[in-house]
């Protein structure tokens, strides 16, 4: 069974830096290869969106234009760790933080527009930003 765990996530005035980390498990180091990955966050009232993706197959980034320069999405196969480190962190990126897996073989801007399609799901961290 697939399990995600997040951490990281914490109180921050603005400008700050924080790295969200995402632990995969149930995934054997080859088939972790052919997934989709990615940061998803939430703000209540509104609907959950993609902040970056990664296909763990190729490495491949998608960002969000709204975190494009600030945001770096990576992992380490190794530790079956999708990280997503956070810079200049604005007040506006005040959320709760998933991760999510879609298992495809490559990540698409298409996947991170629908949230819904992802099975699985860790149970979120959150991050405040203060101006």
């Amino acid at each position: 069974q697939v399990q995600l765990v997040e951490s990281g996530g914490g109180s921050v005035q603005a400008a700050g830096s924080l790295r969200l980390s995402c632990v995969v498990s149930g995934y054997t180091d080859r088939t972790y290869r052919n997934n989709c990955m990615v940061w998803f966050r939430q703000v209540p009232g509104k609907e959950r969106g993609a902040v970056a993706g990664i296909s763990t197959t190729t490495g491949s980034t998608y960002y969000a234009d709204s975190v494009k320069g600030r945001f770096t999405i990576s992992q380490d196969i190794s530790k079956n760790t999708v990280y997503l480190q956070m810079k200049s962190l604005k007040p506006e990126d005040t959320a709760m933080y998933y991760c999510a897996v879609k298992r495809v073989p490559y990540c698409s801007l298409s996947y991170l527009a629908a949230p819904s399609t992802f099975g699985n799901w860790g149970q979120g961290t959150q991050v405040t930003v203060s101006s």
